[in-house]
């Protein structure tokens, strides 16, 4: 309650409108738990105007009983977000968590359909439903995860992979160099399989700390860490989009994993 006070918000923003149905978030998130699926992170965006705090966009992450029970290199999440103001609305997608550097990858919509929740215990908008979904599809996020590590990568090819990411982050004005994107920051990345790869631009993107010069106006500068939760998911999904790309290019089956 103290970390996302937005979780707790018992009525919506005096801005919207008589039609929006509110569902505090509280509600939702105990409906996920009674479906094996716990709490393990949570995060509010930033507000700018003060009357918005506490109706702020709030993304909940939640793993299965199963793998908190028996943790593994990387596991599926459900990744909940909402908020009160309409700034976004309440969802349910798919995510990866990666044990070994604290990483959480969104899975993009092209791979894992969001679902969206309007009403509480309405047939098409049930939480169980939803939740379901994305239990079902965890053997085959998982088997997708196997063939990613299992595809090498030239040095060409992480090149490549490197700077078609640069627009998920960076304005055309700003320019940086790939070659930071590829730069591993523990001993188990240090590999060139896909999985990898994709994980080591990520935590680049994501974390910062990126140097390059504004074009426009030739200062320097250095990338920080992304705080916004949109913009997270946005890279993310982005990011997925590529590595997917690149996986049809390089092994056929894995088409087959979806």
């Amino acid at each position: 309650m103290n970390q996302a006070p937005a979780l707790f918000t018992e009525q919506p923003h005096i801005d919207v409108s008589d039609k929006y149905h509110f569902i505090p978030t509280i509600e939702v998130i105990n409906e996920i738990k009674k479906n094996n699926w716990y709490p393990v992170s949570v995060s509010e965006a930033k507000v700018r105007q003060e009357d918005k705090e506490g109706y702020q966009q709030h993304l909940v992450r939640f793993r299965h009983f199963d793998d908190l029970l028996n943790p593994q290199e990387n596991a599926v999440e459900l990744l909940l977000f909402n908020s009160h103001d309409r700034s976004k609305s309440f969802s349910i997608s798919a995510g990866i968590f990666r044990f070994v550097c604290a990483n959480g990858l969104v899975i993009a919509d092209s791979v894992f359909e969001s679902y969206k929740i309007k009403h509480l215990g309405e047939r098409e908008n049930d939480v169980a439903a939803a939740v379901a979904n994305i239990t079902a599809i965890k053997p085959k996020l998982m088997d997708k995860i196997e063939i990613l590590e299992s595809i090498e990568l030239s040095q060409h090819e992480k090149e490549s992979f490197a700077r078609s990411t640069i627009p998920l982050r960076f304005e055309k004005h700003l320019q940086v160099d790939y070659q930071d994107l590829l730069v591993p920051h523990r001993e188990e990345d240090k590999r060139n399989d896909l999985y990898t790869v994709l994980n080591v631009i990520q935590e680049n993107l994501i974390r910062g700390n990126i140097s390059g010069t504004n074009k426009e106006t030739g200062r320097r500068f250095t990338s920080r860490e992304i705080t916004s939760i949109s913009k997270d998911v946005d890279v993310n999904q982005g990011l997925w989009d590529i590595a997917e790309r690149i996986a049809s290019i390089k092994e056929p089956s894995f088409a087959l994993a979806a």
